[in-house]
């Protein structure tokens, strides 16, 4: 079954570029669905609309819905709305065609043909050529549903406050998620020309500052706005006796581990991956960093959004913050036998097993975080225990009473899926072993 695809179109006050490309586009592509979204326009676009395309309307090839809660526009709030929406009329790829684009003959054959070619690890954009394009056409960009919501959609609580790389930042996003950039060819990127007048008359004080913010891999977050996107309420086809909500996307519940270091964390962070978790263990001391100062200045940590599911440091120093900020959490302590965790914890602590060890002292949030957890950057046994069975009592005590939200696994005595995915709902993979990995090793 071919895939249906859904063109994606907000305007506000832009009806006068619309009256240009939205009859050529739907010529143009006679096998898409065409959303056009009325951020509360002032102008005429309802008219406009009613006048022309009732016959299309009443097909299904092109439908208007309207948003009429918000006075000022918001580039990323709109664009997100109208891609739900388009999602809400079936879409399977959804294509983000500004007011003053022409899509081009064929468009959406085309589109349609690169994703069949490359799978749905892709997303397509564009890339203007400075001189020979008209500017605007930078903002076309398509994605599968599925990429779209796993992404968050485009940024709205970076970009709150009108127009800017909203565009940019949603395509490093998705390239920091795995899926790979196809660039749209040439020939379909066309537009309306116009100067910024026009273009920043909703935000002139973007004016001076649109497009120049920096956009780069420590300045993105791969999934934004933790499920809460293009929400509100609109209207279809203006019949304003029937309003349609669009609320917050349920997540499945974010998962913790919030066991000390050293009692298979990093197994239980492959176990979490297998059950389809994006799941995060240790993998710079950059991005526990991160998460360690958005927690601790912050009520959330975007950098931590990335993932589903996170274990070892400083995850287990931060869980009552986190089960404040992310309620619904799911938390899991993970428990050996003391003596064979001091002796695992000695030998990461030992530049003769821990090859990581010698380069501790130039990766300074290392010893920052042991020096949190244990008062001391070296290994002193006495301390170390007492400290590990104080934060697994500390734990125990905490979540006291709520065994819907903590699982304790007591790895030496056998754990593993049984307990793991009763705990999550999940179903056990089959013929699947549970991951003991030793970390340090």
């Amino acid at each position: 079954m071919a895939s249906r695809v859904v063109f994606c179109t907000t305007c506000k006050n832009r009806t006068q570029h619309l009256k240009v490309t939205l009859p050529q586009n739907l010529v143009d592509n006679s096998h898409a669905v065409f959303v056009v979204l009325n951020y509360n326009t002032d102008d005429d676009l309802i008219e406009y609309i009613d006048g022309e395309y009732r016959a299309l309307i009443d097909e299904g090839r092109l439908v208007l819905y309207s948003h009429l809660d918000t006075p000022k526009f918001r580039m990323a709030h709109a664009k997100n709305m109208a891609h739900r929406l388009g999602i809400r009329e079936g879409g399977d790829i959804l294509v983000n065609v500004d007011a003053d684009n022409f899509a081009g003959a064929g468009f959406d054959e085309y589109i349609r043909r690169q994703f069949a070619r490359y799978g749905s690890g892709i997303f397509m954009s564009a890339r203007m050529i400075k001189g020979v394009m008209v500017r605007g056409i930078n903002g076309r960009i398509a994605v599968t549903k599925e990429a779209f919501l796993r992404s968050g959609g485009y940024d709205e609580v970076k970009f709150n406050g009108g127009w800017s790389s909203e565009d940019k930042d949603f395509n490093l996003r998705l390239r920091q998620l795995g899926y790979q950039d196809v660039e749209i060819a040439p020939f379909y990127l066309n537009g309306v020309p116009h100067n910024d007048k026009v273009r920043f008359r909703e935000y002139p004080h973007m004016a001076a500052i649109a497009g120049d913010l920096e956009i780069t891999p420590q300045t993105v977050t791969k999934v934004a706005n933790n499920g809460a996107f293009g929400c509100g309420t609109v209207f279809r086809n203006h019949d304003l006796d029937s309003p349609i909500i669009i609320e917050p996307l349920s997540r499945r519940p974010r998962v913790f581990g919030i066991g000390m270091h050293k009692t298979a964390t990093t197994s239980l962070h492959i176990a979490l991956q297998k059950l389809g978790y994006e799941s995060w263990h240790w993998s710079s001391a950059h991005v526990a960093k991160a998460i360690w100062r958005e927690m601790n200045e912050g009520d959330r940590s975007p950098t931590m959004e990335q993932y589903d599911a996170l274990c070892d440091l400083p995850i287990p120093l931060l869980y009552r913050k986190l089960d404040e900020a992310y309620p619904g959490s799911k938390f899991i302590l993970t428990l050996r036998d003391e003596r064979k965790w001091l002796e695992a914890v000695m030998r990461h602590f030992s530049v003769a097993f821990n090859k990581w060890r010698a380069g501790w002292d130039n990766d300074p949030f290392t010893n920052i975080v042991h020096q949190k957890l244990y008062k001391r950057t070296d290994f002193e046994p006495d301390v170390f225990l007492e400290r590990y069975q104080r934060h697994n009592a500390e734990v125990l005590e905490f979540f006291k009473n709520r065994s819907q939200d903590l699982l304790v696994m007591k790895m030496d005595q056998g754990a593993g899926w049984k307990e793991l995915c009763g705990f999550l709902g999940h179903e056990a993979p089959a013929d699947i072993n549970y991951p003991f990995v030793n970390g340090t090793a």
